[in-house]
């Protein structure tokens, strides 16, 4: 491990904004702000939106600047990655964001019920061999359920094609509402605010041309989420690991 990494590792230990938790220490005592973020944590009752997988923070920084009547976590396991949002609003003295440092498969163990009320999905990896390792996947989703507000919303940006549809279909096979759906969104959506937050990924695929996709959909607590079974074509420009040759060495 380099000496950045360690640096940035003690850094993260000493930030009062940012919690790492040991999975054994969560099971055996829990998590003293479960249910308690904003009585203990933010001193408010504003709602409370979760980045998964924000590896630096862009979206949770950046969103928490805009929408101050909000509180924002930004979760990833990756803590070097994180330093840099956590650091970037230590200084900036952003007081509505928070970031966690877990497995996205454990937020139940942080969140109480109807304690989250949106869910933003920043380009994670589509995982398109792994269907339960898709962070939209109805395994996935069953997940955010138990923590979200009744019609608690997620909002899924990705640059890849598969993933959106297969998101799509698994929301059209559940009957889930959709607030918000595009396929090119820096088109169709021009003048958002939302659109001035990028994230490092996003801006290399918006620079080798690729069409950002999303989709905003609610999850009403009472539906069962079901696996959709369709045959989607794979993303060729992801068929090769991101740190071992890019999209660009692809000839995109």
């Amino acid at each position: 491990m380099g000496k950045n990494k360690l640096q940035k590792f003690d850094d993260l230990a000493g930030y009062p904004h940012v919690f790492q938790f040991p999975f054994a220490a969560l099971k055996e005592k829990g998590f003293d702000l479960k249910g308690q973020w904003n009585k203990m944590f933010f001193k408010n009752n504003n709602p409370i939106v979760l980045e998964l997988g924000c590896g630096k923070g862009e979206y949770a920084v950046g969103l928490a600047k805009m929408y101050p009547q909000k509180n924002f976590i930004g979760i990833d396991i990756k803590g070097a990655r994180m330093w840099t949002g956590a650091k970037q609003s230590l200084q900036e003295n952003i007081a509505n964001v928070a970031f966690l440092r877990t497995n996205i498969e454990l937020i139940h163990y942080f969140f109480a019920a109807g304690e989250v009320s949106e869910i933003w999905i920043t380009f994670p990896d589509p995982q398109m061999q792994k269907v339960r390792k898709r962070l939209t996947s109805s395994r996935f989703i069953e997940l955010y359920k138990q923590i979200l507000t009744e019609n608690g919303s997620i909002h899924l940006k990705t640059d890849s094609n598969f993933l959106y549809t297969y998101t799509k279909e698994l929301v059209k096979l559940n009957n889930l509402p959709v607030v918000d759906d595009t396929n090119d969104l820096y088109h169709t959506h021009a003048g958002n605010p939302i659109l001035s937050i990028r994230t490092f990924y996003e801006q290399q695929w918006i620079e080798r041309g690729l069409n950002i996709k999303y989709l905003h959909f609610s999850c009403p607590a009472e539906t069962r989420i079901e696996e959709p079974d369709v045959e989607i074509e794979y993303d060729s420009y992801r068929s090769f690991n991101r740190s071992k040759r890019s999209a660009k060495q692809q000839g995109l």
